[in-house]
């Protein structure tokens, strides 16, 4: 049985028991294996350290009210995992295997999958590597999927509350979040320096416009962007860069659940000063409001600086209520695991 402070618990690497680790060769992947070991041994040829050959997932594990253990939506993460090995020119991990993967590791870590009512939850990171030497440009021979378990709290402390974000003008960020319909691990390090930047600042987070015109949203560096117009519409965004988080898929369906129009849509910047609510969705944060947005000196007030808006809250709480079994599935999103 572990000990851990459910209270004070965060976000941030904790070894647990075991993680999954399987292996590409000759064509194949192998059954894997549970292993207790949390480091890795590769080539300093890795196709990964110098062509960038990797992707990565995120996802989260809930213990239920009736003591049931679930995934939330794991067939959305493999099939999108499944886009980004096709586009990084990766051997892709079948649905099937994934989430064999999930199971066998989850099981294995039980007692890491923090209790019914403290409020956190399990998170699940699958990584998909090219470990085979590789020095030409090409693609490796060899890869490594794994997929690494850990119990999170808060990604921001102090739970739901709101945030302020910066606008950077003068910080290009050299690749894209997401790649259209992918998710591809190394691209955050291009963000790094504008996020540290941001922090230096005191700002949680970056929001990041299209690269060519500057005049459009695309997301938070972190996060996808949403907001409520004061009529009560979901807006989100759509964009060839913005990652398609399975968070606001899931929000855009509870909202038109709810009776809320929903767009997805091009969001010129200067529209922001017509919202009534603006956060941040992602499987960490789930939801995160945001009430100030800073530009050159400009500063662009959404709502309270001290509550969450109520549409914003409301969202949170259904999404919520579904991963941990404090309201029906009618999605069927839950994926039973114990």
């Amino acid at each position: 049985m572990v000990t851990i402070d459910w209270a004070n618990l965060g976000f941030a690497y904790m070894k647990t028991r075991s993680h999954i680790r399987y292996t590409w060769k000759d064509g194949a992947w192998d059954k894997g294996e549970l292993v207790t070991d949390d480091t890795i041994t590769m080539s300093v040829a890795a196709g990964c350290l110098h062509y960038g050959q990797e992707c990565f997932e995120g996802l989260k594990v809930f213990r239920q009210k009736d003591g049931r253990v679930v995934a939330f939506r794991p067939q959305a993460n493999a099939e999108r995992m499944q886009r980004t090995a096709v586009k990084t020119v990766m051997p892709p991990i079948p649905t099937e295997m994934f989430l064999d993967a999930l199971k066998r590791v989850v099981k294995d870590n039980l007692d890491y999958v923090p209790p019914y009512g403290t409020g956190c939850a399990m998170y699940v990171r699958p990584l998909l590597i090219g470990t085979g030497p590789q020095i030409g440009v090409a693609p490796a021979h060899e890869y490594t999927f794994l997929m690494m378990v850990m119990p999170m709290g808060d990604y921001y402390k102090g739970g739901i509350r709101p945030v302020r974000a910066i606008v950077f003008d003068d910080y290009d960020r050299a690749a894209p979040l997401g790649m259209g319909d992918v998710k591809v691990g190394g691209n955050y390090a291009a963000s790094l320096y504008a996020h540290e930047k941001a922090h230096s600042m005191g700002y949680p987070v970056e929001l990041y416009l299209d690269a060519k015109t500057h005049t459009n949203v695309e997301e938070f560096a972190t996060s996808n962007f949403l907001g409520f117009k004061p009529d009560g519409t979901f807006v989100t965004v759509k964009s060839p860069s913005v990652l398609p988080s399975v968070t606001n898929l899931s929000l855009q369906q509870l909202a038109a659940d709810l009776g809320h129009r929903v767009e997805v849509r091009t969001v010129p910047y200067e529209e922001l000063k017509e919202f009534a609510e603006i956060g941040a969705c992602g499987t960490a944060v789930v939801v995160t409001p945001v009430c100030e947005i800073h530009r050159n000196g400009e500063v662009i007030e959404i709502g309270s600086k001290d509550t969450c808006g109520p549409n914003l809250l409301r969202l949170h709480d259904a999404v919520q209520d579904i991963q941990f079994g404090r309201a029906p599935d009618t999605h069927g999103w839950c994926y039973p695991i114990a």
